[in-house]
């Protein structure tokens, strides 16, 4: 697999933490759980590292979310920012196969993206968060496993919907883009 860095990926760097950190705070809380809620920003991570790579991916989900934080909280929960760039990393190195930026994502590259979002939403949250939660603030485990798991399920069903939306719309829009400009 070849990293590709440039100015595109720099500037995907640039505008996916923007969003990430404008919509830090759009979120619909869990009331069971504190803390957890459905974000909309996953979304944007998702399609940004499916689009751009494992690179952008893990840079938009640190720096986005400290800085989400940072703004909005007060502090930064760095046992949650860490997962977020996992997450994006994990989705991003499949980037080629999902055939975005190729007009190609249907189908097979549908059902691969979400997949591999659902097995990176559980490394990052049911697994990573909640141990870096305890090692890291010594949080108690139930608590911390309970916000994993809410945050997981949220997670899917946003990038799952929102995310794959963006990715098929961009898809389409994208290739046209791009065959319209290999014309001229």
């Amino acid at each position: 697999m070849k990293l590709k860095f440039g100015i595109k990926e720099v500037v995907a760097i640039g505008i996916g933490t923007a969003l990430f950190v404008v919509l830090t705070n759009a979120q619909v809380p869990f009331m069971i759980i504190p803390n957890t809620a459905l974000q909309s920003r996953v979304a944007v991570l998702t399609f940004f590292a499916a689009v751009f790579g494992p690179i952008v991916g893990g840079a938009i989900g640190i720096i986005g979310h400290a800085l989400g934080d940072a703004l909005f909280y007060g502090s930064v929960w760095w046992s949650w920012v860490f997962p977020d760039g996992l997450f994006g990393i994990i989705v991003g190195l499949f980037a080629a196969k999902y055939a975005i930026k190729e007009g190609g994502f249907s189908g097979k590259a549908i059902v691969l993206f979400n997949v591999v979002q659902v097995v990176a939403n559980a490394l990052a949250w049911i697994l990573l968060a909640p141990v870096l939660d305890i090692l890291v603030y010594a949080e108690p485990a139930n608590k911390v496993f309970t916000q994993g798991v809410l945050a997981f399920v949220g997670n899917i069903v946003v990038a799952g919907i929102l995310g794959s939306l963006l990715a098929y719309a961009y898809s389409k829009i994208g290739a046209k883009s791009s065959s319209l400009s290999k014309e001229d």
